[in-house]
């Protein structure tokens, strides 16, 4: 099992994330901002290494405006090495990439512009992990997307336009249940009909399923990846008290983690956590001294 966090570490006082205007566009800045994201990353990965986070999920804006069009210099030729040299490292540690494009990034919007516009972000995040040469256990996570008035159809468009991808990005991408359209079952349809694996997020499976209990849900994700894609990948959150439904807590609750463990331990699967908590790794350092604790078996 690998614990990880997403896109920043708050105590490092860098962000691998950073950008700038797209009215600001120059050459010179574009490579100054990603040759400083690397940097940053780098940094973050080592700071990783050394307190055994082995999972952790990249910012999609490493890059900047890396599918917008304005974006055409070889940016993948000048920073072949320090790409190669990020997946040296994570192979040499064992650590595991996941990404997760934005809310705009929809396989299955009846607007051709946004699909055009998602084929774009999700080549380029495919081709990231692709520089670093790492295998296809890295994955690029989205969810399943709008319902469009029609689930039915959408979820058909959704398989089609899957189909359709290059191969490069369908060997990566996964989906992920979400906490208001689409459930786990939703998410199964899709699997049976083109093999995509799951991912199992608790808090989101908590707000909307089609009444599994916790165990049930995950089990169901977890059947769907195979040898070649890795472990399953689970993202792990508590509901924040006294804030919107579905809103992070801002720090773990280890009783929270204990529990949500304990609901899943039985059904056998070896997985990879994605702590989805604000402080980022700040709460995965004690989810990880708590099972570091636990006697092996």
């Amino acid at each position: 099992m690998r614990i990880g966090y997403p896109t920043v570490n708050n105590g490092l006082g860098c962000t691998s994330a950073k950008t700038f205007r797209l009215a600001s566009f120059s050459e010179e800045r574009f490579y100054d901002t990603l040759g400083n994201n690397l940097i940053c990353l780098l940094n973050t990965l080592a700071y990783n290494q050394q307190h055994r986070i082995l999972y952790f999920r990249l910012a999609s804006e490493i890059v900047p405006f890396a599918s917008h069009p304005v974006c055409q210099l070889p940016w993948q030729n000048r920073f072949h090495d320090q790409f190669a040299k990020i997946g040296a490292f994570a192979r040499q540690y064992g650590m595991r990439f996941a990404l997760h494009p934005g809310q705009y990034t929809l396989i299955n919007s009846p607007d051709e512009r946004v699909l055009q516009n998602t084929i774009a972000e999700l080549i380029y995040q495919t081709e990231l992990l692709d520089l670093m040469g790492i295998d296809a256990t890295h994955k690029v996570q989205i969810h399943v997307g709008g319902v469009y008035n029609d689930k039915d159809a959408s979820i058909t468009r959704f398989i089609q336009r899957y189909r359709d991808l290059p191969a490069a990005v369908q060997r990566r991408l996964v989906i992920e249940n979400d906490d208001r359209l689409y459930s786990v079952g939703d998410c199964v349809r899709i699997h049976e009909a083109i093999g995509i694996p799951i991912v199992f997020d608790n808090l989101h499976h908590e707000l909307l399923n089609n009444g599994e209990s916790l165990g049930e849900g995950f089990e169901r994700a977890c059947k769907t990846w195979s040898s070649t894609d890795g472990l399953p990948m689970v993202d792990y959150s508590s509901q924040a008290p006294g804030k919107r439904i579905g809103t992070h807590r801002e720090t773990i609750d280890l009783a929270h983690f204990v529990d949500f463990l304990n609901q899943v331990d039985g059904y056998g699967y070896d997985i990879d956590i994605m702590i989805e908590i604000k402080d980022k790794e700040q709460s995965v350092l004690p989810a990880l001294a708590y099972l570091q604790e636990q006697p092996k078996t």
